[in-house]
C-alpha cells in the first residue's frame, strides 16, 4: 500500500506529461516581470474542434484570455475581446482574432504582446469540444445568467437563474454572443464564469482518493488542450493554480478599459476599441500587480 501511494502520483505525472500536445507559439521576446499565460479557445469545426460543420472554413478563436501572475500582488485574469481593434504585425489594423486566423498561435502571441507590453511565457489552446469533455470530467458545473435565451447559433437555451449543466450545455453557454446585449464582452464574462466553475470543482483533496477521477480529468484535459513547445505538466499545474487564484476573492478579473464596443474603422465591421489613454497604464498595473482585487473594465456605462 505504501509503495502504491508513492508510485501512483509519480506514474500519473509521467503519464500526463507524455500526453501533452505541443505547437510552436512563443515569440522569444525578452522576459517581462511575472509569469504570463495566454489561453485561446479555438472554434475549428468538425470532430477536432468539437463543433459541427456549418460551412465555416478554417480556425478562429472566440476566447482570448490573459492570465498573469505578478512577482507580488494579485493574480489577474483578463478577457481580451476577440473583436478588439489592434495592430497585427504585418497586417495593420484589424480585429484581434484575425491574428489567429492569419498566423495561428505565433501571430496571436506577437499581437497580444504588442497590445499589452507583456511577454507571453506559456500558451494554451483549447478546442471547444474539449470544453464539454472537461466539464463532464468534473461532473458538471453550476452556471448563472439572468436572461432568457434561445439562440440557435450557439445552441444555448436558458431560463433566467442558476442551473447545473453538463458539458454540451456549458459549451453553448460559453459560445453564445448574438443574444447577449453586451455582445463579445458579455460572452467573455460567461467564459470566465465557466472557467471559475470548472476550477472550483477540481478539489485536490477529493481527487486524492479517487484514482479513476484523476485519470478521467487528466485524460480530458490533455485531450482538450494544446500547449506551447516549452510547457510541461508542472507548468500546467501552475496554470490551474493561477486560474484558481484569479477567480478567488484576492484575484482580479475583467477586461481592459473599453472606449466603445461599436468602433467602425472601415473594412472590418464593428470592433471593440480600447481606451487608448487608459489601456497602457492598465496593462502596466496588471504586470506589476498593483491593481486592487475585484472586477475591472466592462462595457462603458454599464
Amino acid at each position: 500500500m505504501l509503495v502504491a501511494l508513492v508510485v501512483w502520483p509519480v506514474g500519473l505525472l509521467v503519464w500526463a506529461n507524455g500526453k501533452l500536445r505541443h505547437t510552436p507559439a512563443l515569440s522569444g521576446a525578452p522576459d517581462t516581470p511575472g509569469t504570463t499565460y495566454l489561453l485561446a479557445g479555438s472554434d475549428a469545426r468538425g470532430d477536432e474542434g468539437g463543433i459541427a460543420q456549418d460551412g465555416t472554413e478554417g480556425q478562429r478563436t472566440d476566447t482570448i484570455l490573459l492570465l498573469h501572475v505578478p512577482a507580488d500582488g494579485p493574480t489577474a485574469l483578463i478577457s481580451l475581446p476577440r473583436d478588439t481593434y489592434v495592430e497585427v504585425p504585418g497586417h495593420g489594423g484589424a480585429k484581434l482574432n484575425s491574428a489567429f486566423a492569419w498566423g495561428g498561435p505565433p501571430l496571436l502571441v506577437q499581437t497580444v504582446e504588442g497590445l499589452t507590453g507583456m511577454t507571453v511565457d506559456h500558451y494554451a489552446e483549447i478546442g471547444m469540444g474539449g470544453v464539454a469533455n472537461v466539464v463532464d470530467a468534473v461532473g458538471g458545473v453550476n452556471l448563472c445568467y439572468d436572461h432568457a435565451v434561445d439562440d440557435k447559433d450557439s445552441g444555448m437555451v436558458w431560463q433566467p437563474g442558476c442551473h447545473d449543466v453538463d458539458g454540451t450545455q456549458a459549451l453553448a453557454f460559453a459560445r453564445m454572443r448574438k443574444a447577449d446585449p453586451m455582445g463579445d464582452v458579455g460572452r467573455a464574462l460567461r467564459q470566465r464564469q465557466l472557467i471559475g466553475a470548472v476550477v472550483g470543482k477540481v478539489d485536490p483533496k477529493a481527487l486524492a482518493l479517487r484514482p479513476g477521477a484523476q485519470v478521467a480529468l487528466v485524460d480530458a484535459g490533455t485531450g482538450a488542450l494544446t500547449f506551447d513547445e516549452s510547457t510541461g505538466v508542472v507548468d500546467v499545474a501552475r496554470l490551474a493554480l493561477a486560474f484558481r487564484a484569479a477567480n478567488g476573492p484576492g484575484g482580479v478579473t475583467g477586461t481592459p478599459p473599453i472606449a466603445t464596443i461599436d468602433y467602425r474603422p472601415g473594412g472590418i465591421g464593428s470592433a471593440v476599441l480600447l481606451d487608448e489613454a487608459a489601456a497602457p497604464d492598465f496593462f502596466t498595473a496588471v504586470r506589476d500587480g498593483t491593481l486592487p482585487p475585484g472586477q475591472v473594465g466592462g462595457v462603458p456605462g454599464s
